[in-house]
């Protein structure tokens, strides 16, 4: 019997940051549209995404052919959570090679039943080569962006700009994103700090981000109530239309394989606190700081006297799955000192249940978008340390444009003291604080303004996202039935 129901294809870059958007973006279609899924990815990451699919999903998982060490990575490495930076560029310029499988799946696709050909592709930011493809083949195509539309933007103009090579000062501002703020050399990634135009980073990048022209336009998870300025710039750069649908977060029976012992200290820890009174501390899967300024984070936890949840992992150096020393890595005794209001977990914790307790008073963050969005889902003000990527253009959004973020440090080699960090601490947290309170007053307004804007139907009415989700299959649909 031929298929009825409508194909879309979902593709992510072959990291957790990446993956994890992408499946709460194919689990939110399947759910609110009933359309039968296609998740493409290399082998591994297909293999590990299995146990997070629910018993009930339909969602396709289908492997492209992919050999890491014909790349020169090490063997049986396809995510980047398991290589080091150089390698991390590796995998992203291997991923060019994987188009030819991309191409043969599309044609399958559409041979299994020429009258339905998939309805749309849906693409990682960084597989621009994919917009080519599915134009050749007559596909609806968007990108899905997992950062915000305020920090794409100022990473895309970076990018096709590089404005602080043309400066004689350490601040500059973004030639076609002069709106955004004044920015200062301390707030660049690495790459782009580096880039001067020739290097390989810089000519991947612009290789990719140009052939965005031939796409349909771009998702963004996100809600346009608060993230106009980012979406407004790819509306004027791209001239295309752009899809504000988020927040779309991976529900709870998604998520990887939890250790319920972690879990349960957890909760049972947090319950014994008050309302309202945890610091939660954590840098996402990939980051980890430097010794020294773990020793000064840990000083200020201790200096705040404030309660804490502090997810651990060795510092910048080391292997940041291996076991946490805290007899090397943390000041003497500590662990000790801080034992009754202080918990530290290793590796891993239950972020999305942490951050939803009512004890949690502010999550201490690298503003990496998806923690973002967990946070701001749950009302939970921040303190800000972005490392790396579109993180620090977050973070303005987030103190500047939001008011929900106070930074307290920048990147993974600045200076921090432990006393500015238990000041800021303190300035958050602490309940007479006028600051604190007006950041908890707007953290409220946010989370309520994401559960209007994610509202299905009420009295023929629906939230901003869920109307722009509509918006974008009907324009894959008329675009579809143009061409048939």
């Amino acid at each position: 019997m031929a298929e009825t129901k409508e194909k879309v294809i979902i593709f992510p870059f072959m990291a957790q940051g990446h993956i994890i958007p992408f499946l709460a973006l194919a689990l939110h279609i399947e759910r609110q549209k009933g359309f039968n899924v296609i998740f493409l990815n290399t082998p591994l990451n297909i293999k590990k995404l299995r146990s997070s699919l629910p018993p009930d999903s339909t969602i396709r998982l289908l492997e492209i052919p992919f050999t890491s060490s014909d790349h020169g990575l090490p063997p049986n490495t396809e995510n980047t959570d398991v290589l080091s930076y150089t390698n991390v560029f590796r995998l992203l310029h291997s991923s060019i090679s994987l188009r030819p499988s991309v191409e043969k799946i599309l044609k399958d696709l559409i041979r299994e039943n020429p009258s339905r050909k998939p309805l749309c592709f849906i693409a990682d930011i960084f597989f621009g080569w994919t917009a080519a493809v599915a134009k050749e083949m007559g596909i609806f195509h968007a990108f899905f962006s997992g950062c915000s539309g305020f920090g794409l933007a100022c990473y895309y103009s970076l990018w096709l700009n590089l404005p602080h090579r043309k400066v004689d000062s350490d601040e500059f501002s973004l030639p076609d994103f002069e709106e955004a703020s004044i920015f200062h050399v301390s707030q660049l990634p690495l790459n782009i700090f580096e880039a001067d135009g020739n290097d390989p980073w810089s000519k991947f990048q612009l290789g990719n981000l140009l052939s965005w022209v031939d796409s349909n336009g771009v998702l963004f998870n996100t809600i346009g109530e608060f993230d106009q300025l980012g979406l407004l710039y790819f509306k004027r750069k791209l001239s295309k239309p752009v899809w504000p649908i988020g927040p779309v977060l991976l529900p709870s029976e998604s998520r990887a394989k939890q250790n319920e012992f972690t879990s349960k200290l957890c909760r049972d820890w947090l319950n014994s606190k008050a309302l309202n009174s945890v610091l939660f501390v954590s840098f996402g899967s990939m980051n980890t700081i430097s010794a020294s300024q773990m020793m000064q984070l840990a000083m200020a936890l201790e200096k705040s006297g404030k309660d804490f949840i502090w997810v651990v992992r060795p510092p910048i150096g080391f292997d940041i799955n291996s076991e946490f020393r805290a007899q090397e890595w943390l000041p003497k005794g500590f662990e000790e000192r801080v034992s009754s209001r202080g918990l530290l977990v290793q590796t891993w914790a239950p972020q999305v249940e942490i951050l939803s307790h009512k004890a949690v008073s502010v999550f201490l963050t690298h503003c990496g978008w998806n923690s973002v969005l967990e946070a701001l889902s749950n009302g939970v003000p921040m303190l800000g340390w972005p490392m790396a990527a579109e993180q620090f253009f977050n973070a303005v959004l987030l103190e500047k444009e939001i008011g929900v973020c106070v930074e307290v440090a920048r990147g993974k080699k600045c200076e921090v003291r432990c006393e500015d960090l238990a000041e800021k601490i303190e300035l958050v947290m602490n309940l007479d604080s006028e600051k604190g309170n007006e950041m908890r007053r707007k953290s409220f307004e946010v989370k309520e303004m994401i559960e209007n804007a994610m509202r299905n139907e009420i009295n023929g009415l629906k939230g901003s996202s869920s109307q722009a989700l509509d918006e974008f299959f009907s324009a894959a649909m008329a675009a579809k039935n143009s061409n048939a």
